[in-house]
């Protein structure tokens, strides 16, 4: 059987690039390969060297790509990282507010259908067949309703489709993907599922999943490699792999941890107020594109809301009005913890009593900072930390990093670790300033069973707490935290 990749005994060159061992993988025709493992094992590190990013000692890996008669690596391995969904690594422009902000629309901006078709001819001559699979894609993603919009502006949801189309057209002969069906709704999971089952069996394409959420595994992977504690272990069938599974946790959060979270001691500067957002006719709109419209809600103090709705729906844009990262928010009847949005209230007094993490927050939070900084900037309410903290602000800032496991990675550069644990940073940001009003869009995206279960122990645990209110998106409703107590959908507006 034709052996596709083939590392043996594989040592990256450079120390920071190494495993606990020396790397044995192969993979054959045929086979379909999920590559498990939790948090910081080393899955990423694997794929870096599948696709030949970090030179080895004495062996490179060896491939055979036929019948493709594409000469070069990068032509033949096509990898999605987990911040490639968000944007890129080099988009080094991005800021947080900047899907919000219309004065970065000129006309040299991009729409999607543009990049696309770009990509789709730069990718190889035109055919029918090709033109074909590129429609095809299009309508088993729903991209129609977005193909004219500017690419600054997709959801992350959306943006994860944009990128998948823009992959898929260079017809690679190998397909890796870190954790594709994060941040992905219902409806468009199961249609990516069928799609790359269809691709797999009318293509020649070997598709390689990097999955931290174990209950992800598509029905046509043929085979798990697990990585864990920085070792790469054999190769085993799905059908093996899912025999000896070790079940989900139900709890990872011990008693004392809870304890120590439910009795916080309180601040004397809090919020007491009986409405915590109130939102009267809402609308918002981009050019002829309306992503709320007439939007009335009230959460009120000790809530727990999900909010849930297709991608593109507009969560995270009514999430930004609420922490008015989005300009139009000043044009809308919102009222804060009793201040109308508007009448001469300091956003930045506001903000100190919320915590909030989000896909944007975690594709602009490229700081070169150590991890206890990260923390200790969710104090300051900046990207970034510009104002040194005092002794007792990181002895809290160690405190969350406690309760998330993290302490091993206090002094770790955030840009070094990996895309879950950096989420879980991000996740004790938020918790740092012990806010009143708690939004978390995404919070489980990249992490692994354990620490999922870890998450929603927290955000329990938190939430037994006096004047605390939690508003929370996920895709997934197994998500949701027990104390959810009240819920909002949101319909896409075509």
């Amino acid at each position: 059987m034709q052996k596709i990749i083939r590392i043996n005994q594989g040592i990256p060159r450079m120390q920071e690039w190494r495993l606990a061992e020396p790397v044995n993988f192969e993979s054959k025709e045929g086979e379909h390969i999920a590559i498990v493992g939790p948090n910081g094992g080393g899955k990423s590190l694997l794929a870096d060297i599948i696709i030949g990013r970090h030179p080895l000692l004495m062996h490179d890996p060896e491939y055979d790509f036929s019948p493709s008669k594409k000469e070069r690596v990068s032509d033949n391995i096509r990898y999605i990282t987990f911040r490639d969904s968000y944007g890129g690594d080099n988009d080094k422009t991005y800021y947080l507010q900047q899907r919000w902000n219309q004065q970065e629309i000129d006309e040299h901006t991009p729409t999607v259908a543009s990049k696309l078709e770009e990509a789709f001819q730069f990718a190889g001559e035109y055919t029918p067949e090709r033109r074909a699979l590129q429609q095809r894609i299009y309508k088993q993603f729903e991209m129609q309703s977005f193909l004219d919009k500017y690419i600054i502006l997709l959801s992350s949801g959306e943006l994860r489709k944009f990128k998948l189309a823009e992959t898929l057209f260079a017809e690679p002969r190998i397909l890796i993907m870190d954790n594709p069906f994060i941040g992905l709704d219902a409806d468009t999971r199961i249609q990516l599922k069928v799609l790359l089952s269809q691709l797999a069996a009318e293509h020649h394409l070997q598709i390689i999943l990097i999955l931290s959420k174990l209950d992800d595994i598509p029905e046509f992977i043929t085979h798990i490699v697990e990585v864990k504690d920085l070792k790469v272990y054999p190769k085993v069938t799905r059908e093996e792999y899912l025999a000896h599974r070790i079940p989900f946790p139900t709890r990872v959060l011990n008693k004392e941890n809870e304890q120590e979270i439910i009795n916080l001691p309180y601040k004397s500067n809090e919020y007491h107020t009986h409405e915590v957002v109130k939102m009267n006719k809402v609308s918002i709109t981009y050019g002829k594109r309306t992503i709320l419209k007439d939007l009335d809600w009230t959460v009120y103090n000790g809530e727990h809301w999900a909010l849930q709705g297709q991608n593109g729906a507009g969560k995270s844009t009514l999430l930004s009005l609420v922490c008015a990262d989005n300009p139009q928010s000043y044009a809308c009847d919102i009222t804060l913890f009793d201040c109308p949005r508007g009448s001469g209230e300091s956003i930045w007094d506001i903000k100190k009593h919320i915590g909030y993490v989000s896909p944007e927050l975690q594709r602009s939070y490229q700081k070169n900072l150590e991890c206890v900084r990260i923390v200790a900037s969710g104090l300051k309410d900046s990207v970034g930390l510009y104002a040194k903290p005092s002794t007792e602000e990181f002895e809290t800032c160690r405190f969350w990093l406690h309760i998330f496991g993290l302490e091993n990675l206090e002094h770790r550069s955030f840009l070094k670790i990996s895309s879950g644990e950096q989420r879980l940073v991000l996740l004790a940001r938020a918790f740092v300033k012990d806010p009143e009003l708690l939004i978390l869009d995404e919070p489980l995206h990249g992490l692994d069973n354990t620490n999922r279960r870890m998450v929603k122990d927290i955000i329990e645990a938190f939430c037994k707490r006096k004047n605390k209110t939690l508003i929370m998106v996920s895709h997934y409703k197994e998500e949701f935290p027990k104390c959810i107590d009240h819920s909002i959908y949101l319909q896409r507006h075509i």
